[in-house]
């Protein structure tokens, strides 16, 4: 079985508000974007901490498990981490997403999952015209591993501990695109 995980947890510091509620096209951020994660894996958990009660609403019509991170303040890895061991032992592997890249591309999730089950790397990344970025997957037996990362840089370290073990899906476009101010989001919404 594979998870979604949905890291929406951050302050939102650069926009100013919960970001995540904002809507695109009718449709909150976090909806969107843990919409796209839920399609391609068996089952959805998403992170919350800044706001949680706000995201928490906002996130009721989608099929996910909630977990609180009451660290969210020490950066993203404090949420990475609070996901990984929210995972129950029925999880193989675990695909990561930002709450704040509503432009995911369900395409790109589904490519990472297949390269993890053809190659058989513990780590799978997208890799955006050379750039590492998101989605990424960790298999089962990374996950104490993915579980004690610190700072606010998530997988990052990981990936860059052993590169022999990190399989990478190439996608010929620029990475989604995060919502990190207001005219991040109205680039989007054009």
């Amino acid at each position: 079985m594979i998870a979604g995980l949905l890291l929406a947890a951050g302050g939102a510091r650069r926009f100013g508000s919960q970001k995540l509620l904002e809507p695109i096209n009718g449709s909150p951020i976090v909806v969107r974007s843990a919409t796209v994660l839920a399609a391609e894996t068996d089952e959805l958990w998403v992170v919350v901490g800044f706001e949680s009660d706000a995201v928490r609403r906002a996130l009721a019509g989608v099929p996910a498990r909630i977990v609180e991170n009451d660290k969210w303040e020490e950066g993203l890895s404090s949420s990475l981490a609070a996901g990984i061991r929210a995972l129950d032992s029925t999880m193989d592997a675990v695909v990561i997403g930002l709450g704040d890249q509503p432009s995911l591309d369900q395409e790109v999730v589904r490519n990472v999952i297949a390269t993890w089950r053809t190659t058989g790397r513990p780590i799978v990344s997208a890799r955006y015209r050379g750039t590492r970025g998101h989605p990424v997957l960790l298999d089962r037996s990374v996950f104490d591993e993915a579980a004690r990362v610190t700072g606010d840089v998530g997988a990052r370290d990981l990936i860059a501990r052993d590169p022999s073990r990190v399989a990478s899906v190439d996608v010929n476009a620029d990475s989604p695109r995060d919502v990190d101010t207001r005219d991040d989001l109205a680039a989007l919404e054009r």
